[in-house]
């Protein structure tokens, strides 16, 4: 067994793998700036963890493992350099852990997408470890009804949530690739748009044994090859009288137009009937019979940060969603609207990234119509450098009907709070500290 060093071991993604190793008997080693929840579980687990980085913290003889946040003279990079140490990002560490797990005979199940992939990983992960099937996974973030966002199982079945973000979703090797939808995303590292992002996923599905993907969507619909497809009409797996309430969402599937099963989700939303196909399909092709696992379906309530309630103020829900892009915020307020009506909803936005702001500033601009009002905050960077005249108080100014909050989070409460009123569902948006809002409203009773 091996020794592993995760330096910044406290994200969600590296903390899944440092668990899953540790479940898989490594030893595990780490260290991060803050001491995080996610650190305390990885402690209890029995990993040595340190706050702080420091030459000192890594060991002689380990794998060191980086993320792309972590830049090249981190002191801890610099010394493994200088041991000579193997260097793994996470994807490459990832893409191991599935090779063992295909060699112990597992099916790997990758999910992937420009949206939903944190979710369908989630959902497919939940159904199968509470339908008895022991699955190993390693999901993008926690699934709330289990409290992880891994394991180590003895299943036949291995999930991963698989990143586009930097191309190092080409990597992998499954045996069923799922693609949620493909949209123009992460333009940082594809510079040419959707022409890049197109020829990334087609490397991937090259590498693939099958793959499954949402038919309905405009960018798959560019990729060339034979799929098994899911959607809304014309697809292999289909949705059809789909019946919404406040509580829950009903819908019947059908395989090639016969009847499978009746499924009942708590999930509202169009796009979460597509994260469910998405996972049905997976599993079906899997060689699950879907009646065997669909009462499981409704036990999901999404995962952490994915319109996740995260307080009540004397009749003022709140919610933390990571959405920070167009079509996923637009997802996200038209289940809201959907739920709670769109004259209770008020959204808080912190965009992410001058680059992404700048990039899809007019779809920004058209995704905020089932919200009543409208914050916005300052610019999350990402520690990406200020772009002249991409801003917040700018993009404030062009979204009609907008506020603009600037300061901290906790400085966007102190402003808010006083004007909410019994009723109201705030929901906060984007990828960064925007997730503190509920707590920071929670400062003001």
């Amino acid at each position: 067994m091996g020794i592993y060093h995760f330096i910044a071991i406290g994200g969600v993604g590296m903390s899944g793998l440092a668990k899953y190793l540790l479940e898989n008997g490594h030893t595990v080693t780490g260290s991060d700036i803050t001491d995080t929840k996610y650190v305390e579980k990885l402690r209890k687990l029995g990993a040595k963890i340190n706050i702080g980085h420091s030459a000192s913290n890594v060991p002689k003889d380990a794998i060191v493992i980086v993320s792309s946040a972590i830049r090249q003279d981190n002191p801890e990079v610099v010394r493994a350099m200088e041991l000579g140490l193997k260097i793994y990002h996470r994807s490459g560490l990832l893409k191991e852990v599935a090779e063992q797990a295909q060699k112990e005979t597992k099916c790997f199940i990758g999910f992937s997408g420009t949206h939903g992939k944190t979710t369908t990983s989630g959902l497919c992960s939940y159904v199968l470890d509470k339908a008895g099937f022991e699955p190993s996974f390693v999901d993008g973030g926690i699934v709330p009804e289990l409290n992880i966002n891994a394991q180590c199982k003895n299943g036949e079945h291995f999930i991963a949530e698989l990143d586009e973000s930097d191309g190092t979703i080409t990597k992998y090797s499954p045996d069923i690739l799922v693609i949620n939808n493909i949209e123009e995303d992460h333009l940082d590292y594809y510079k040419n748009g959707m022409p890049d992002l197109i020829r990334t996923f087609e490397t991937a599905i090259s590498k693939a044994k099958k793959t499954i993907v949402n038919i309905d969507n405009k960018g798959i619909q560019l990729l060339e090859g034979n799929f098994v497809t899911f959607g809304l009409e014309k697809a292999n797996y289909t949705a059809k009288n789909i019946n919404y309430t406040r509580e829950s969402t009903c819908f019947e599937v059908y395989h090639n137009d016969d009847f499978l099963a009746d499924i009942k989700i708590q999930l509202s939303g169009t796009h979460n009937i597509y994260n469910t196909l998405a996972v049905i399909s997976a599993l079906c092709e899997s060689g699950i019979d879907i009646n065997s696992v669909k009462d499981c379906f409704f036990g999901f309530t999404g995962m952490g940060r994915r319109f996740q309630k995260v307080c009540e103020l004397d009749g003022i829900e709140v919610y933390d969603d990571y959405a920070h892009h167009p079509t996923e915020i637009k997802a996200t307020l038209d289940a809201a609207a959907s739920k709670f009506g769109k004259e209770n909803i008020i959204a808080v936005f912190q965009p992410h990234r001058y680059t992404r702001l700048k990039s899809l500033w007019n779809d920004f601009k058209e995704a905020f119509h089932n919200a009543k009002r409208v914050i916005v905050t300052d610019v999350y960077s990402a520690s990406e450098d200020p772009i002249e005249d991409i801003n917040s108080e700018i993009f404030s100014t062009e979204l009609k009907g907008s506020e603009y909050y600037s300061g901290s989070i906790g400085d966007v409460a102190r402003k808010l709070f006083p004007t909410l009123k019994k009723g109201d569902v705030v929901i906060g948006l984007g990828a960064g500290t925007i997730t503190t809002l509920g707590k920071e409203l929670e400062k003001q009773i």
